[in-house]
């Protein structure tokens, strides 16, 4: 037997995951882009030593996602778009928990909260991330190869400039910020989607 749980946060519990980012960019300080990055992964990597629902291992799955977007060399985000994931990221290289990560079943939770807000933050680089994935997997099953095979050439870099610079005119046109709504970019939320290859650090249980 399962049992669904909605969750609604209100303006006042935004506000306190806002105040937590802000204060995890404070105490990140000068820490460099792969110190934030080797720090979120290894919450995922704690994340596989204990029993994750569904709702939290989906929205770790998108957290594995963002880390990809910076290490993928095939995706190559460029300083820009680079910083805007890296400032999303940087809450999950703060230890700092309000449930210790240890504790079964929930320590994650407001982890995935958070993640749900940076999905809604990062809905364009996302969603055109995932469709470069796509695209990428498609060719290398055409080529007979394995995707992280299929290396930066110029049909690649051509499709992945189409998809970003739709994904800036998206972001432009929408405006964007903390808390905004999401569509089928946050991947969970695509019925039958199914994640194509990408250099991901972990899979869960």
């Amino acid at each position: 037997m399962s049992l669904s749980l909605t969750i609604e946060l209100n303006d006042q519990d935004l506000a306190h995951f806002k105040s937590a980012l802000e204060a995890a960019h404070k105490a990140a300080g000068d820490r460099s882009p792969d110190e934030i990055v080797s720090a979120a992964a290894a919450l995922l990597e704690n994340a596989q030593k204990v029993r994750l629902p569904d709702f939290i291992r989906e929205r770790l799955e998108r957290l594995d996602d963002m880390i990809a977007m910076v290490r993928d060399e095939g995706w190559h985000l460029d300083d820009e778009d680079r910083r805007h994931v890296l400032s999303a990221l940087v809450y999950f290289a703060d230890p700092k928990d309000v449930i210790p990560d240890h504790v079964e079943v929930l320590g994650f939770l407001d982890d995935a909260i958070m993640v749900e807000l940076c999905v809604r933050e990062l809905r364009h680089e996302l969603e055109a991330y995932d469709d470069f994935c796509d695209y990428r997997e498609r060719e290398a099953r055409k080529r007979g190869v394995e995707p992280s095979q299929v290396g930066r050439t110029d049909w690649l870099d051509s499709r992945r400039d189409e998809l970003v610079e739709r994904m800036h005119s998206r972001r432009q046109r929408e405006g964007g910020g903390f808390g905004i709504g999401y569509g089928d970019s946050s991947g969970y939320g695509r019925p039958g989607y199914t994640r194509a290859w990408r250099p991901s650090l972990f899979r869960f249980r």
